[in-house]
């Protein structure tokens, strides 16, 4: 089996799940435990990557540097990674104060529909020397046809790699199947795939991406992430290593690693509640579950139902004043109907 490269996103899509609250004592703890464990590179900051510290997505405890320094100080072989997405994340103020601090790994994300808005970000990413992939968010939202024409641009720009996110858990394993073996029979470059588990599907759709010829795959401690959680990191590389996949990675030091993000960083271990299920079956972005959930409380409806007409309406990530929309409209229908 060929060598598979493990992006840990614990300290990035973990901060999800605690309103993006990790402590410089948090990132050190962890990142020494996944540097010893051997894991190939550590994603860290805001858990919508640099530069989204806001009110509407949420204030990080920490700023992005303060994150990146500590986590750089932690890390001596495994790599330093950082998300980025363009308008949350300018080139001058994040990505080349990033840079200074030592990042390794830059990862550059649009919808999966506007690749174009990634291009003076992995250009600028990699005119500096770093390891730069693009990233289609909400993948589900396209068909294989149009994920191919997003990424060639993103390859044209100088991606060296392609991250698939399922960022609803929305996939099943043929979905996963029908486009990563697509992308991976026509690009030049490898392709990797990061997985929800809003459906119980994470780690089943993370062998499968493989089977299908991706050489990537994200993973979080425990599956920490939001809602329902990412693929279980520890899991996956347990699964990885009966499959005799090549990782490299210390089984032994990676479960140590969960045991310190559970006992030290996680409030509450990931599991698929029901507002999980919906939020995979209606496709919409497994970070809205906090927003849906105190919204609908607010305007006294079924979150449910709001999360349904944010899929009907292909509501994305950044989007999340549509919320209060959705649950007022819906409101005021319960209230005609009941007069």
């Amino acid at each position: 089996m060929g060598k598979i490269i493990i992006n840990d996103v614990t300290l990035r899509d973990g901060s999800h799940a605690i309103s993006h609250r990790l402590t410089k004592e948090h990132i050190a703890s962890y990142a020494k435990a996944a540097d010893s464990a051997g894991i190939h590179i550590v994603d860290v900051g805001h858990g919508n990557g640099i530069g989204a510290s806001s009110l509407q997505v949420g204030l990080s405890l920490l700023s992005d540097y303060e994150m990146l320094e500590v986590a750089r100080n932690n890390l001596i072989n495994s790599k330093l990674g950082v998300h980025v997405i363009p308008g949350f994340a300018t080139i001058k103020k994040d990505l080349s104060r990033a840079f200074e601090i030592g990042v390794d790994v830059v990862r550059v994300a649009s919808h999966c529909t506007e690749a174009d808005t990634t291009e003076r970000h992995i250009s600028y990413a990699r005119e500096k020397g770093k390891e730069v992939y693009g990233v289609l968010m909400m993948s589900h939202m396209a068909s294989k046809e149009v994920l191919l024409e997003e990424a060639l641009k993103m390859q044209s720009y100088g991606a060296e790699g392609i991250i698939i996110m399922d960022s609803a858990g929305a996939y099943l394993s043929n979905d996963v199947k029908d486009r990563i073996s697509f992308l991976v029979s026509t690009l030049k470059i490898p392709i990797g795939f990061h997985s929800h588990n809003n459906l119980g599907m994470a780690i089943a759709n993370s062998i499968t991406a493989l089977e299908s010829g991706a050489k990537i795959l994200d993973g979080s401690a425990r599956g920490f992430g939001a809602g329902a959680g990412n693929a279980q990191l520890e899991v996956l590389v347990a699964v990885l290593e009966k499959m005799r996949y090549e990782t490299n990675i210390d089984l032994y030091k990676v479960l140590d690693a969960a045991e310190i993000a559970e006992e030290e960083i996680i409030e509450a271990i990931p599991t698929i509640k029901s507002i999980s299920i919906v939020s995979g079956l209606s496709g919409v972005f497994s970070g809205f579950a906090k927003h849906v959930m105190r919204v609908a409380n607010e305007y006294k409806v079924d979150p449910r139902n709001v999360f349904f007409e944010l899929g009907k309406r292909k509501v994305i990530a950044g989007q999340e004043d549509i919320i209060v929309e959705v649950a007022l409209q819906l409101s005021n229908k319960q209230n005609r109907e009941a007069e």
